[in-house]
């Protein structure tokens, strides 16, 4: 205890309780949670976009010699997702849903199973629309090059604005919980889809796009909005989890034997 406890408590202790409340310790362990698990929002949200970007252009340029997406394009892309992503997805609040999951270990991966598994089916998905439209583009909506190139380019941004929906829950299917009480969040998603308009309806010579009609706009949000259906069906699909040797103890604890102490911890 911070307040009551001895020095010599304080300076042979790993953790003091500064308010002498033991509430704090729970407070500790549902913001600390809600740090990790935004973490791993973030990092299966830009490993979707970098996969989907890297194919792409990857196969684009061996195939074809050209690269959809230009340097200018990926770095805007870079920016609102490394950026605006960031702040939106870390601004998620703690909930008392944290406290009913299994500790994490130190040497659990960073990207759980139910992390492959969502980023796996969304990468997918992009990369199939966008090779689709790389190869079959101008014959489906009868357009030239540069109006091909910048359906690409609208659609995979749109894909990663939908997406960002996603990324809020790794494992529930209600993406839409408690959206409300986020206002930054969906301040960010507006500021996105603005600046993403000004891109392509303004800023033509800058970032190499040409203007799109309604038709072509409802085409990409369209296939954007199908990462909504998808995320909730992939959820579905069950994640190999590992059952962690602590918990194993504890439903075991005459087979094994543990001190007060690990037992104590192993809940925690």
């Amino acid at each position: 205890m911070g307040i009551q406890g001895t020095e010599v408590a304080k300076e042979s202790s790993d953790i003091i309780i500064l308010d002498d409340n033991f509430t704090s310790v729970v407070t500790v362990l549902r913001w600390g949670r809600c740090v990790f698990n935004n973490i791993q929002k973030f990092i299966q949200f830009q490993l979707i976009v970098n996969i989907a970007a890297l194919v792409i252009n990857f196969i684009a340029a061996i195939s074809s010699g050209e690269v959809p997406l230009t340097a200018v394009q990926l770095l805007w892309v870079n920016l609102i997702m490394d950026t605006f992503g960031a702040l939106a997805l870390a601004t998620e609040r703690p909930t008392n849903d944290l406290m009913t999951k299994p500790p994490v270990g130190r040497s659990n991966p960073l990207i759980s199973n139910i992390m492959w598994r969502n980023l796996i089916a969304q990468a997918l998905y992009q990369v199939a629309v966008l090779l689709t439209l790389q190869f079959r583009g101008k014959f489906i909506f009868d357009v030239d090059e540069k109006v091909k190139n910048t359906l690409i380019f609208n659609t995979f941004v749109l894909c990663q604005v939908f997406n960002e929906f996603n990324a809020r829950k790794l494992e529930k299917k209600n993406i839409f919980q408690e959206l409300h009480k986020n206002k930054l969040f969906l301040g960010i998603i507006a500021i996105t889809i603005i600046l993403q308009v000004v891109m392509v309806e303004f800023l033509k010579r800058f970032a190499n796009t040409q203007r799109l009609n309604w038709g072509q706009w409802g085409t990409c949000i369209g296939i954007a909005a199908l990462s909504w259906p998808l995320g909730w069906l992939v959820k579905w699909i069950p994640a190999w989890k590992k059952i962690s040797f602590s918990v194993t103890r504890l439903l075991h604890p005459k087979e094994i034997p543990v001190s007060s102490n690990e037992m104590l911890l192993s809940f925690i």
